[in-house]
């Protein structure tokens, strides 16, 4: 438990802009004059199963906020399969795990006036130990702000129950990802509703391309993948992927109907990489099996600036992967941070959610 001005920012789906959100919050209070904690209690961004941290946020809010706190102290949890597992079969103390915590809270709120907390991505983990982020928000006498996005009015429910499950330590609700086909049923009749039943809401903000799915260049160092188009932009986001096993007259039709879609297909088809450039919705090619393709596809992506990458995997193998990277967001870097501060600055009173004069 600490005396400092401590925020929780947690969430109920990966890549919802969490950490973006966290660090904006954090950066505006740092450049107001306010001295700012961050930490991360369990980290979940992992290069292995085994534990090894690929968790990169602490590290950019060091740079940030200009901290000097170790990165164990700021992520002294690394929530990784095997320390899962290890918690199931009881070799995870919830004791020592919490005194570890409280350890790393005391030292990042040392001499702070504040300490933004990056929760995980849906009040579940953390479970088997009792560190929930309910549970840490208690540990912390935090107020939580919970970041959603919003699809359909059934999204409710789900928005409701968790409200329900932080209870009085639920700051309020922020939206964010907000499409223009959405965002009038929400602000008209959803966020009413919640406002109604004594849940308050910070704010909607809007469904920014820059903020969206990753870059082509993201995803090739994310699979490790080999880019066989040198010249083309890899700049280029992409925000979901289309699987071309099909013939190439059937993937055409399919493919003219995504965007900003990366297709992912087997080195040797040639006809449903042809297929693919020919389709304005695809930024990218991503070809597994680690096959070759024929020259005259790399011409074609070369004059189309279309990126082309080549993975080893499998189709299966790979199809898994990409999902993980676009289901993660993007990396998150101090262009992603100002970007989110100018909509946060736009869309919420920002003094008011972080109980701080601005």
């Amino acid at each position: 438990m600490t005396d400092t001005n401590t925020l929780l920012v947690t969430s109920l789906e990966d890549g919802i802009g969490k950490t973006a959100i966290t660090l904006a919050l954090a950066t505006r209070a740092h450049d107001a004059g306010y001295d700012v904690g961050y930490m991360k209690p369990k980290g979940t961004r992992l290069r292995s199963a085994v534990g090894k941290t690929r968790d990169e946020d602490p590290m950019l809010a060091r740079e940030l906020l200009d901290l000097e706190t170790d990165l164990h102290d700021m992520e002294p949890i690394v929530y990784s399969p095997t320390f899962i597992q290890e918690a199931i079969r009881g070799r995870e103390d919830p004791d020592d795990l919490r005194e570890r915590l409280q350890e790393g809270i005391e030292t990042c709120s040392d001499g702070t006036d504040m300490l933004l907390v990056e929760g995980s991505s849906d009040l579940a983990t953390g479970s088997i130990v009792d560190l929930t982020d309910i549970d840490i928000a208690e540990l912390l006498d935090a107020r939580v702000l919970l970041v959603t996005g919003y699809d359909t009015p059934s999204d409710t429910d789900e928005i409701l129950s968790a409200a329900r499950a932080i209870g009085d330590r639920l700051d309020g609700v922020l939206f964010n990802g907000v499409t223009d086909a959405t965002v009038d049923e929400l602000a008209d009749d959803v966020v009413p509703f919640l406002e109604g039943e004594g849940i308050p809401v910070h704010g909607i903000l809007p469904r920014d391309r820059s903020l969206a799915g990753v870059t082509v260049a993201d995803l090739a160092r994310n699979l490790g993948a080999d880019i066989l188009t040198g010249d083309a932009n890899t700049d280029v986001h992409v925000e979901r992927f289309s699987v071309g096993a099909m013939s190439g007259s059937s993937a055409l039709e399919r493919f003219r109907r995504t965007r900003d879609a990366v297709v992912v297909t087997g080195g040797d088809r040639s006809e449903v990489q042809t297929a693919a450039l020919e389709a304005s919705g695809i930024n990218a090619l991503l070809l597994t099996g680690g096959f070759q393709p024929a020259s005259a596809v790399i011409g074609q992506a070369a004059e189309k600036n279309v990126p082309v990458l080549s993975v080893q995997s499998d189709t299966r193998t790979t199809i898994d992967r990409v999902e993980e990277v676009l289901r993660t967001g993007q990396t998150r870097n101090e262009a992603t941070v100002d970007r989110m501060r100018t909509l946060l600055d736009d869309g919420v009173d920002v003094g008011s959610l972080l109980s701080i004069d601005l």
